[in-house]
């Protein structure tokens, strides 16, 4: 592991920064594929408001907004999981605190490679991607990584979804109204490496798509899962579940049934947040 200071961006220095001066306790949010740091921006005032200090760091490189991301796709490529896990890792220990770390999709993988790393005071992974150890592979979630794994140049590239590959993958459980907002406010190219480094986590002991769930001071865990899921199904979600129930410390699950893998985006993403805060109450009032 080399942690290293130098991707930290001026933003992130300064989020940082209140945080510590704000004495509150500190929540870093973690997007997943396809998504930048502003999709957490309700979120973030959601848990400010109820008296936390929200930090939304990006992935190494990500632009400042979705058009922007749009216009230069190729800065988003390149990254991988442990690239990412380490930037985190950086922002993380610039905090006077130990944060709550709450992580969607690739983000919420990261979050339980950082909670292994006993970086987590509490944290909530919501659909987290496929490690090694979590065996089911679906055949939607296999449709959804195919975008990029139908070629294998594609794992250096920055890799877009259309609109109907989002639908699919994001917005299966919502109307096509409020699928194609969600899509135009939201959806950007992703990397392609980890989605590749997912795909055969299992297949390579030396993988970057793993966590330590045996550390005692990995925290206690939320898992939240999505009935309607194509790209993270509930059963991807229980085996990473049973996996951190290796965990001496707590670790809960549950299953939101009417939701989908852009449950953290839509129209409704305030139940899934109020799920969150609830757990994390608990813990870090």
């Amino acid at each position: 592991m080399n942690v290293t200071t130098s991707t930290i961006t001026d933003d992130e220095e300064r989020e940082a920064e209140a945080a510590n001066e704000s004495g509150r306790a500190p929540v870093v949010f973690v997007h997943g594929l396809w998504l930048l740091p502003s999709s957490w921006d309700r979120w973030a005032e959601f848990f400010e408001h109820n008296g936390y200090a929200a930090l939304t760091p990006g992935w190494p490189d990500d632009p400042d907004t979705v058009e922007e991301a749009r216009e230069h796709p190729e800065v988003l490529a390149g990254k991988s999981i442990g690239d990412i896990a380490d930037h985190f890792e950086a922002v993380i220990g610039m905090l006077e605190k130990k944060p709550v770390i709450i992580g969607h999709s690739t983000g919420a993988l990261l979050t339980e490679i950082l909670a292994g790393r006993g970086l987590a005071a509490a944290s909530v992974a919501i659909s987290p991607a496929p490690s090694r150890g979590v065996l089911p592979l679906p055949l939607s979630s296999i449709r959804v990584a195919s975008t990029a794994l139908r070629n294998p140049a594609n794992r250096h590239r920055a890799v877009p979804l259309t609109f109907d590959q989002f639908r699919y993958g994001f917005a299966n459980y919502v109307d096509e109204d409020q699928a194609r907002r969600m899509f135009e406010q939201f959806c950007v190219a992703a990397p392609g490496e980890p989605l590749f480094q997912a795909a055969a986590a299992n297949l390579n002991p030396w993988t970057e798509a793993k966590f330590d769930a045996k550390n005692p001071d990995r925290g206690p865990m939320l898992i939240i899962a999505g009935g309607k899921e194509h790209t993270v199904p509930v059963s991807v979600s229980k085996a990473s579940f049973k996996r951190e129930q290796d965990n001496p410390g707590t670790t809960e699950f549950i299953e939101l049934a009417d939701r989908g893998h852009g449950m953290v985006i839509d129209d409704n993403w305030q139940e899934v947040a109020e799920t969150a805060l609830k757990f994390v109450g608990q813990f870090i009032p």
